[in-house]
């Protein structure tokens, strides 16, 4: 059986997301790229503002995660961040968000990298840890400030954002997780070399053989596996590199727009790699009920989706309302222009 089910019952004790507030709007890039003539694939991306990165979006989420969780962060015994945008090329992001949060010393730390699905893996890793009894409590955090080559169809998308989850045992938790899978090939569709500064992409590659492949392929795998139908489930959250995609990935599953709709973000905060699937999970939780039914599939290059199904419990609701909801970071809005965004993102380099 390929779906990975924990002989200890595990779930989510507390969750939170962080989104930059800084916005450029998509036709922006357009009329400097295209003239404005250009279709653009999402309204607008979430960017970061000068004093923010992986670390400080991670950091954040965090603090929101342990003000829904109300546990001693001393039980943590595990920080483990999924990034391709790491603040240092040797020095864990871990190891700081671990101290910040009150962790350290007697804690795991590790900085994880599998591009946009880093941060599923941290959480997948966190399940095995905790049902293990290796730790009370483990941490596993999704966070990204993503580049697009300037000019490139990944500059309209490549945002900023992030997620942050606490694993324990299911008797706390406020959505138990049922069961996860991974779909993993060697798919080359997007790639960085370590002495570039912005990734590569096969065009058209990234579709068909990439993403749909291993999303619709883990998706219909662990819900086979685990007897389930499209309509067993209240929401789906899929990997969300744009908005076309996850909507045509959930239409060819059988999903219905009302399951997809919560938990699609990019449209309005853009792609934010490892954050992605998971800060729309942190929107669909914010919403749902007791006995609501979640099935999330990440995505990452290279290529790989990890999926999961959950059920939220009767303590949801009490722990919705401890700290800003995902949708009150949308809602938090400063708009930029194409000049400021460049001096955010550092992208005029000066010799």
């Amino acid at each position: 059986m390929p779906v990975m089910k924990p002989n200890v019952s595990t779930g989510i004790v507390g969750y939170g997301c962080y989104i930059p507030q800084y916005r450029i709007p998509a036709r922006e890039v357009a009329r400097v790229w295209k003239g404005g003539s250009d279709a653009v694939p999402i309204t607008e991306k979430a960017v970061p503002g000068p004093d923010e990165d992986t670390m400080t979006i991670g950091l954040e989420a965090a603090r929101n995660a342990l003000a829904r969780a109300q546990v001693d962060p001393q039980h943590i015994g595990a920080v483990w961040v999924g990034s391709e945008s790491h603040p240092y090329a040797v020095k864990p992001t871990s190891t700081i968000i671990a101290e910040a949060i009150g962790a350290t010393p007697n804690t795991m730390g590790a900085d994880w990298q599998f591009a946009c699905k880093a941060g599923s893996e941290t959480v997948q890793a966190c399940i095995g840890f905790v049902a293990g009894g290796m730790a009370r409590y483990a941490m596993g955090i999704g966070a990204d400030t993503a580049q697009g080559r300037p000019g490139d169809a990944l500059e309209y998308t490549a945002a900023a954002g992030g997620a942050a989850f606490i694993i324990g045992q299911a008797e706390e938790s406020l959505a138990v997780i049922e069961a996860t899978y991974s779909h993993v090939t060697d798919t080359p569709d997007f790639w960085r070399r370590p002495t570039t500064h912005y990734p590569s992409h096969g065009q058209r590659f990234t579709g068909e053989p990439a993403y749909f492949e291993h999303v619709t392929s883990a998706a219909e795998i662990i819900m086979s596996e685990m007897g389930y139908t499209p309509k067993d489930f209240d929401y789906v959250v899929l990997h969300q590199p744009n908005k076309k995609f996850p909507e045509r990935a959930a239409q060819m599953l059988g999903f219905k727009k009302e399951q997809w709709i919560t938990g699609l973000l990019s449209p309005m905060v853009g792609n934010s790699y490892a954050g992605a699937s998971l800060v729309g999970l942190t929107a669909v939780l914010d919403e749902a009920k007791p006995g609501n039914k979640i099935l999330c599939v990440s995505f990452g290059s290279g290529a790989g989706s990890d999926a999961f199904v959950l059920e939220a419990t009767d303590a949801i609701t009490e722990k919705q309302s401890r700290a800003l909801t995902t949708r009150q970071y949308i809602g938090r809005r400063t708009e930029i222009d194409y000049a400021m965004y460049v001096r955010y993102r550092q992208k005029l380099k000066m010799h």
